[in-house]
């Protein structure tokens, strides 16, 4: 049996505090990996420096690798586990900036790398959107990276398990209001590739959002295998109004994975097999 022990964490990022959520990254590293074996752990979009940065990103941005991955490197060392962060990325051209989700490895090096292709109006403003969807080939298994809004692109994922990932990796800062089609567009993608997804979705508040929560590892077929629910508000007495729903909390979750079960889902189900990529032209068109 290959088996793979992953970690989602579910955060709140300081607005434009990285030295605070670099240190809150460092001490989740540290309790997830001294608790229970752990072999990925997995934070939240930008969780560095928060999502609503705007032109700040100018100044926040880090390149890669850099002192940011050099930092969380050496707990990566230190407790022998790949970690996954969500930071924004800059090129040698300082404005050139990238949503990035940046794997670094056990060794303290960066594993890989994986820019957000899809990118939504605000984000636009700030970054290019990425072009490479590539999986990336680790001791514990393949790993497809994925990055917030592009869980609503089904053409992401299935490149990635097209390529050989057999565990979608997912850093991501859907809000509040989005947080029925979160669950539904977990569950749609980890159906129709029989894949692992380990979406790590933020909480806390920021200007103008409200983040969602609700982190979850999912099985191939779609079954939620565990995940961060919202806290329940108080009951209140017969006849008072409802209470309003209290806010998505910090915490993790650590899964034990079976990866043979993606083969084995694959030949019972045959989904992939069934695919007539000739029927398909339309998809590659722009418009």
């Amino acid at each position: 049996m290959r088996e793979l022990n992953i970690a989602v964490v579910q955060m709140a990022p300081e607005l434009g505090r990285m030295e605070a959520n670099i240190g809150k990254m460092s001490d989740m590293i540290a309790k997830i990996a001294t608790e229970q074996p752990v072999d990925v752990i997995v934070f939240p979009e930008l969780s560095v420096t928060g999502y609503e940065g705007g032109q700040r990103f100018a100044q926040m941005a880090q390149r890669v690798p850099g002192a940011v991955t050099n930092i969380l490197g050496q707990h990566a060392v230190e407790f022998g586990v790949y970690v996954l962060i969500g930071m924004a990325v800059k090129e040698k051209v300082e404005s050139v900036l990238y949503n990035s989700a940046v794997l670094i490895g056990p060794d303290g090096g960066v594993a890989g790398e994986y820019r957000k292709v899809h990118l939504p109006a605000e984000e636009r403003l700030v970054f290019r959107p990425g072009y490479k969807i590539q999986p990336i080939e680790t001791e514990v298994g393949t790993l497809g990276l994925m990055v917030g809004w592009d869980l609503a692109f089904p053409e992401v994922a299935r490149n990635l398990v097209l390529e050989g990932a057999e565990v979608l990796l997912l850093p991501a800062a859907w809000q509040t209001q989005d947080a029925d089609m979160w669950r539904t567009l977990l569950v749609a993608r980890a159906y129709e590739n029989d894949v692992f997804i380990a979406a790590a979705n933020r909480s806390g508040e920021e200007p103008s959002y409200t983040f969602a929560g609700q982190s979850a590892v999912l099985a191939p077929g779609g079954e939620v295998l565990a995940a961060i629910e919202d806290p329940q508000p108080p009951l209140e007495p017969e006849g008072e109004d409802e209470a309003e729903p209290l806010p998505p909390t910090e915490g993790y979750i650590v899964v034990r994975l079976d990866l043979d079960l993606v083969r084995r889902r694959r030949e019972e189900t045959q989904i992939m097999l069934a695919r007539q990529p000739g029927a398909y032209r339309a998809i590659v068109k722009k418009y």
